[in-house]
């Protein structure tokens, strides 16, 4: 089957009209949003967004693989299905969509595509929503995890000094300049400031919005926008931001591209949880 990164409305409706394929829609907005009205036959997992990785070492990986093995099998998700996940706009949920699709292509999921628009498209296009759960059997979730695409803590910790491998920030401004630890609270981390060497390319940038439907800018577009940071297509990325939810945004943006990037996952939650790692904590 070839599947595309980024399927739009109508695309979605084609396939859902396919009964015979073997697809699986992942609503990953709020359970609340979700049972008012969601894209029928899709089912709802919101911990795509909200899971909060202990630690990128190895334990810590372990830990997340298995929990998501679990939800992935209690709603009958083998991983050989194609898997086309959504939330309500791309940049309103802190890119909770892209979080899944990476998240699904590091368990091992071959086919994962990701609703162009998000669920604001799909109203937008006219299309029918329901506030019908689907049913669906319990299986067996098989785990190939793809550590090539997460960037760990030690990794990033060797990546710091070397100019081949561009460190970038795609946090909110606040957050870039040392004035909030996060996008929640001020002070929700315990220290401000950015990973050593990193240039900051604001994640909303590789979008653009039309009557609040955010899309991907074009691959001119974003080349242009990444080489003022100094990121060409030969570039090697390590993208952070605070949970990797932005960073798979950017993500996703850079694939569009032809950037060769990964998502360091555990990002600065992780990083300034650990005081014995760097950090450039200048208020700029």
């Amino acid at each position: 089957m070839n599947t595309k990164l980024l399927i739009s409305p109508q695309s979605l409706t084609s396939v859902l009209a396919q009964k015979a394929l073997n697809t699986v829609i992942i609503d990953t907005r709020s359970p609340e949003d979700y049972a008012i009205s969601h894209i029928p036959q899709s089912i709802n997992i919101r911990d795509f967004f909200t899971y909060l990785l202990e630690n990128s070492y190895p334990a810590g990986l372990k830990k997340l693989q298995n929990y998501f093995a679990e939800i992935m099998s209690g709603v009958g998700i083998s991983g050989a299905e194609w898997l086309i996940v959504y939330e309500d706009a791309l940049n309103k949920g802190y890119g909770q969509s892209c979080r899944a699709a990476f998240l699904l292509k590091y368990l091992g999921c071959a086919q994962v595509s990701i609703l162009h628009g998000g669920y604001r498209a799909w109203l937008r296009a006219g299309l029918p929503t329901t506030s019908e759960v689907p049913l669906r059997e319990s299986s067996i979730f098989r785990l190939h995890p793809k550590a090539d695409i997460m960037v760990t803590t030690a990794e990033m910790l060797q990546a710091i000094d070397n100019p081949t491998i561009i460190k970038l920030d795609v946090r909110d401004s606040e957050e870039w300049l040392g004035l909030s630890s996060s996008p929640y609270a001020v002070d929700f981390c315990p220290r401000k400031g950015r990973i050593p060497n990193a240039v900051w390319l604001e994640w909303h940038s590789l979008m653009t919005s039309d009557s609040e439907i955010s899309m991907f800018r074009s691959k001119a577009e974003i080349l242009e926008i990444c080489q003022s940071v100094g990121i060409t297509e030969d570039s090697i990325v390590y993208v952070y931001c605070f949970k990797g939810s932005r960073a798979a945004n950017t993500l996703i943006a850079l694939q569009v591209a032809g950037i060769y990037a990964r998502n360091y996952f555990g990002s600065w939650n992780e990083w300034s949880g650990d005081f014995s790692l760097p950090i450039d904590s200048r208020v700029m």
